[in-house]
């Protein structure tokens, strides 16, 4: 087996920084194409209680109340009572169709104003749903735009009208908020509450697949079939999720064994060439490298991008840049080159940024390898 070579360090700490960006941006519109699970979950209406027992035992972040509050207190004093109540829940939800396109487009300043417009409607009509609704999005945002203690207070109010409507707290979308709450915590450095909030969603949702599939073994129906999907798809990400976490803490055996259980997750749901069973394939390729296994990395990223080219992934100048990094690790400099021209190609066409420059990064590796060679060479003569 090759050693990681010396020279490749400052790329691997490059890389590792890149995992750390991807695990803690779970938020981004759908067009980045890197987040593929397809899990759809319920929003039942609420009203205002605890968060759930694991948030709750903790003392929460410093900051971030004026965010909320302010919003809270537009409701209260920006009042259209001459408005029908129907009317003003049609207004409500143009809004929130409006801010949903304008984070599509990266306009985030305008969804944050249609936002706190349709917050105020929320309250005003009593729409328990729409306010829940309304603060998840507003949480995306402030998550989007770094402002992560307001996002963590938005979580949890929208969490808490959930949990007094009678939403149980294993019900999903509170799962999925807490996962969103364990990634904030992630990027804030609070390893205690990050762990306890990973161990909570995936303990949780493992005790209700064993529930699930006992009622399903009583009485077979498409309902419960379908709900036992959603679950384990939501399983299936939360593993990823705290498998980027972990990686980007150098805890890279826990990482393989999360990144190894939600790759098997989502080839049971979503078959093996389904765009997110391909990430994960990469994802566990590009931890098995850092770890020195660059033969079983190479095969498996290399299955990855074949399986990309027949589906015709949208991210494949990605699974391309990692299989060019670890054909570098493994000493095969000619065709890293390749491939990194190629993915370079793919990635321009896509408009995506970061990921040129992190191609033009690993360009520059081959080229230090090659001329660490050469000097070697020389010496020798």
């Amino acid at each position: 087996m090759t050693s990681f070579p010396p020279c490749s360090v400052n790329m691997a700490a490059c890389r590792f920084r890149t995992v750390l960006c991807r695990i803690l941006n779970p938020f981004r519109r759908s067009a980045d194409g890197r987040r593929f699970w397809a899990a759809q979950l319920r929003r039942p209406p609420g009203g205002a209680a605890d968060s759930p027992a694991w948030v709750n035992r903790h003392e929460p972040a410093p900051g971030g109340r004026c965010f909320l509050w302010t919003a809270v207190a537009l409701s209260l004093f920006s009042r259209s009572d001459d408005l029908p109540a129907e009317t003003q829940k049609d207004e409500m939800i143009l809004l929130l169709k409006r801010a949903k396109l304008s984070m599509y487009r990266g306009q985030l300043q305008e969804a944050s104003g249609f936002l706190h417009r349709a917050v105020v409607l929320a309250h005003q009509t009593n729409d328990r749903q729409g306010i829940i609704y309304t603060y998840s999005l507003m949480a995306n945002l402030a998550y989007i735009q770094g402002e992560l203690d307001n996002a963590e207070k938005l979580f949890k109010a929208a969490m808490s009208f959930m949990l007094s409507g009678g939403t149980p707290e294993d019900d999903n979308a509170v799962i999925e908020m807490s996962l969103k709450l364990a990634t904030i915590y992630a990027e804030q450095n609070r390893a205690e509450l990050a762990e306890h909030g990973f161990r909570f969603c995936t303990e949780s949702l493992e005790a209700k697949l064993k529930q699930q599939k006992e009622e399903l073994a009583e009485e077979r129906t498409e309902e419960l079939e379908a709900l036992r999907k959603e679950t384990h798809l939501l399983l299936g990400l939360c593993l990823d999720s705290r498998a980027r976490y972990r990686a980007s803490t150098l805890r890279l055996n826990q990482a393989r064994q999360d990144y190894q259980e939600a790759l098997s997750i989502c080839r049971q749901e979503q078959g093996d060439a389904h765009p997110q069973t391909l990430v994960l394939m990469s994802d566990l390729a590009t931890v098995l490298d850092l770890q020195g296994h660059h033969d079983e990395a190479l095969t498996l990223i290399q299955q990855a991008v074949d399986l990309s080219r027949s589906v015709g992934h949208p991210d494949q100048h990605v699974l391309l840049g990692n299989l060019a990094g670890i054909l570098l690790h493994a000493g095969h400099l000619e065709d890293s080159v390749r491939f990194y021209k190629e993915a370079l190609g793919l990635a321009r066409q896509s408009g995506d940024q970061e990921a040129v420059g992190q191609i033009l990064e690993g360009l520059t590796e081959v080229k230090k390898r090659r001329n660490q060679e050469e000097d070697k060479k020389a010496a020798q003569n």
